[in-house]
């Protein structure tokens, strides 16, 4: 009965990815089917580590991560966990030979937000960017390349920048929720008080500059996974643009977004793209 167990779990780490983001799962159902568990299960996996210290205000978020943190490695370890979320995940670390440096490197940077909420140098910004994206992009592309060693030192450098881009674009999108809910500052020597056009394009610019990076992996990614990524690419593409065509103002009041029916548009477009091989 085992193998209802680990069922019941991976079905539980989809679950978590469809409730919390609706871009992500869109973009995971993307994916060939050989792939797309994996995926949910280490979206489940970084999404309750995120809960934790970033929602839980009313409990005590420290011991609640130490916890979480135990039972993951107890998982890892003994490669079953009655907890279905770290099961999944434990799971799929196995099966494709997730370094745990990765892992490791993505508890450091959860653990930071316990207690951190000002990076004013470019090596603490680029240290949190890292543990809390780029190992979250690393770990899909051994999903993605299905633990082909060769393959993933190709495609390294793409998969931390398109992972760098999608947190960066996250962090301009929730300027206000960090800043007033979490009183947390991500981007260094910027008064986000005081955002102006210029800080902002420096911002944009950066962005940019992983994305083209990112893509030129996308482009020699293998086809159960290149058409789910770049449906990802493209939504947040265009979540940057609208945030790029925003006044710094608004972005400090408001929490811009996509429509959902925009959102399907690009997916279509995305699968034309796709199709035609223009990918």
């Amino acid at each position: 009965m085992k193998a209802i167990f680990d069922a019941v779990s991976q079905n539980c780490s989809r679950i978590v990815t469809e409730s919390y983001s609706t871009s992500f799962a869109l973009a995971t159902r993307m994916l060939d089917a050989s792939i797309r568990n994996d995926v949910y299960n280490i979206y489940g996996f970084v999404r309750f580590a995120d809960e934790i210290v970033d929602t839980f205000h009313a409990y005590d978020k420290t011991t609640l991560f130490n916890n979480f943190e135990k039972d993951m490695e107890k998982a890892l370890e003994a490669k079953i966990s009655l907890n279905p979320i770290l099961n999944a995940f434990q799971h799929t670390y196995h099966k494709y030979d997730i370094p745990h440096h990765l892992v490791a490197s993505f508890m450091k940077s959860m653990r930071m937000d316990l207690v951190k909420t000002v990076y004013k140098t470019e090596e603490e910004y680029k240290e949190y960017i890292y543990g809390s994206a780029d190992v979250v992009g690393l770990m899909c592309l051994r999903v993605f390349v299905k633990g082909d060693t060769e393959k993933y030192g190709e495609l390294k450098d793409a998969a931390m920048a398109l992972g760098s881009a999608f947190q960066k674009v996250n962090f301009l999108r929730d300027l206000k929720e960090d800043f007033e809910d979490l009183n947390r500052t991500y981007f260094p020597n910027t008064n986000l008080m005081e955002l102006d056009e210029a800080s902002k394009k420096r911002i944009v610019d950066e962005i940019e500059s992983d994305f083209a990076l990112g893509y030129s992996g996308i482009v020699k990614l293998p086809n159960e996974a290149k058409f789910g990524v770049y449906t990802a690419y493209k939504y947040y593409s265009k979540l940057l643009q609208k945030l790029k065509n925003t006044p710094p103002l608004e972005i400090r009041n408001t929490r811009i977004r996509v429509p959902n029916y925009q959102k399907f548009g690009l997916l279509a477009k995305s699968y034309v793209n796709y199709k035609l091989q223009l990918v």
